[in-house]
């Protein structure tokens, strides 16, 4: 009788230890709502940032978790408490965090800046984006002895920051991937104010071990801006495109292609394929060179893929394409045309086969 029962389990711990190997870790999204709490982050004419995060926070996890079932959401706070920089960096990693998505609101002296921004890990620029990173790791100075808890870090010192170019960040490539798709849908489809993607050294970056990126909605001391921010309306379009920028980052049929949409948010940059090389003038010619004046397009990009794909291939789906060479990158656009008008009709037709294709503009 002893026998058996050593038997059965020995055959129930292998079952178990089976079912271990086959289960896939799901994909895990941390949402992180700056502030809160005894924490306020900037505050408005009549609204404060840690409100505004917490609504956009929230209404991206209910937006994930019924478009993406299979993922795994984790907010660091669901609540208006006070949750510490490190401790927010820790439930990223404590749950394997696959992607880092920290939530802000914007503000500046003047009532002027307007627009959206959207911040990776990096040292690019430091002293531009220098006042910003120090505002947001402030909050540090709430915790009792936080100078043990951040090895001596002070917020206020650009002695401090230097630790920053020191850095070592595996995960740079894949949040600007991600962060050129917020900014993206931000300034194409919603038609805000482009910021642009911009590096800074935030603590709460530098301690993930996962793609991170810290999103900035608009200033909350534009008083225009401050009135957009606090509508629901206008708290379901962000959420929806910051759903629509985390569905092209995770396209999972692309990447099993190895075709993944990726676009710029500097569209100058992602241009029509260069034009042949003319031959330069004579240094001894007296006559002036002409320079050829450059003419504005609007073209639909439904694809990007590390290998070259050939005219036919069934991820094109029939269509004729351009393409353009960036880095590694192979961009596939269409329907390029000088009218912004033709091209938004023919990214409404071209979204029943591509649903993340967007405007891209370039110049030739």
């Amino acid at each position: 009788m002893r026998k058996s029962l050593y038997i059965l389990c020995v055959v129930l711990w292998a079952l178990m230890g089976t079912q271990c190997v086959w289960a896939e870790k799901p994909y895990t999204l941390v949402i992180d709502a700056g502030h809160g709490g005894k924490d306020p982050g900037a505050i408005g004419r009549f609204s404060k940032e840690k409100d505004l995060n917490l609504q956009l926070a929230l209404k991206v996890g209910e937006l994930i978790q019924s478009q993406y079932p299979d993922v795994k959401v984790v907010y660091t706070r669901s609540t208006d408490v006070f949750i510490p920089l490190q401790e927010r960096c820790n439930i990223a990693n404590k749950n394997n965090a696959d992607l880092f998505m920290s939530i802000h609101t914007n503000s500046a002296e003047s009532r002027e800046p307007k627009g959206v921004e959207t911040f990776i890990l990096g040292t690019e620029r430091m002293d531009a984006n220098l006042d910003v990173a120090m505002r947001e790791n402030a909050v540090m100075k709430l915790e009792s002895d936080y100078q043990t808890t951040y090895q001596g870090f002070d917020p206020n010192s650009i002695d401090s920051y230097i630790m920053f170019e020191l850095m070592q960040n595996s995960y740079m490539d894949q949040s600007l991937q991600f962060a050129e798709q917020i900014q993206q849908r931000f300034t194409g489809h919603l038609n805000r104010a482009d910021r642009g993607v911009r590096q800074a050294a935030f603590w709460v970056l530098l301690k993930t071990a996962c793609p991170s990126i810290l999103f900035e909605m608009g200033f909350i001391s534009n008083p225009e801006e401050e009135k957009f921010l606090n509508q629901p309306a206008s708290i379901a379009q962000m959420a929806n495109a910051l759903v629509n920028a985390f569905g092209a980052y995770t396209h999972k049929q692309a990447v099993r292609r190895e075709t993944l949409v990726i676009e710029s948010s500097q569209p100058a940059q992602s241009a029509a394929p260069a034009e042949p090389a003319q031959p330069a003038a004579s240094p001894e010619s007296d006559e002036p060179i002409e320079e050829k004046p450059l003419t504005r397009y609007y073209a639909v990009q439904i694809c990007a893929s590390r290998t070259p794909l050939a005219p036919n291939d069934e991820r094109l789906k029939g269509q004729v394409c351009e393409t353009i060479q960036v880095g590694d990158w192979h961009k596939y656009y269409t329907a390029a045309d000088t009218d912004r008008s033709k091209v938004v009709e023919a990214q409404q037709r071209l979204k029943a086969l591509f649903p993340d294709c967007w405007i891209i503009t370039f110049e030739k």
